[in-house]
C-alpha cells in the first residue's frame, strides 16, 4: 500500500541565499561591525576601513572577488606581520626599553666606574 499521491504540491522556487557581509570585526580594536569593505571592480582594488581605530588595507581584487575575500587577506597580511615581529625580536628601535634591560645596562656603566679606577689610561694623563 502506497502513499497517496497530492495533486495539491506547489513547486519549490530556488532557495533564497542570504547575502555575503560587508562589515566585519576589527583584528586591532575588536569592535563588532566597525570594519567596512568596498569594492572598486573597475579599478580591481579592494578597500577595508575600521571606522572606530582608523585601521586601513588595501588589495587587488576580480571580478569574482567579495568582501569577505578583502577581510581575509587583511587577517592574512596582519598574521604575516605579526609572525615577522616575532623572529625579529632583537629590534632594538622601540622607545619603551623594559625595566630588566634598563638595569643591565647600568649594571655595565656602573660596574666600571667602581672598580678602582680600571678606566684611567694612560692617555688621560695629557688633559690634566
Amino acid at each position: 500500500m502506497g502513499k497517496r499521491k497530492k495533486s495539491s504540491r506547489k513547486p519549490m522556487g530556488p532557495k533564497k541565499s542570504d547575502p555575503l557581509p560587508s562589515t566585519f570585526t576589527c583584528l586591532f580594536c575588536n569592535h563588532e561591525k566597525s570594519v567596512s569593505v568596498k569594492l572598486d571592480r573597475k579599478a580591481g582594488v579592494g578597500q577595508l576601513d575600521c571606522r572606530i581605530c582608523g585601521q586601513k588595507f588595501q588589495c587587488a581584487v576580480n571580478y569574482l572577488s567579495a568582501a569577505v575575500d578583502v577581510y581575509g587577506e587583511w587577517v592574512d597580511a596582519a598574521d604575516a606581520v605579526a609572525k615577522e615581529d616575532t623572529t625579529n625580536s632583537r629590534y632594538e628601535g622601540s622607545a619603551r626599553t623594559p625595566k630588566s634591560l634598563k638595569r643591565s645596562q647600568n649594571d655595565r656603566h656602573a660596574g666600571t666606574d667602581e672598580e678602582g679606577g680600571e678606566g684611567v689610561f694612560a692617555d688621560d694623563d695629557d688633559y690634566q
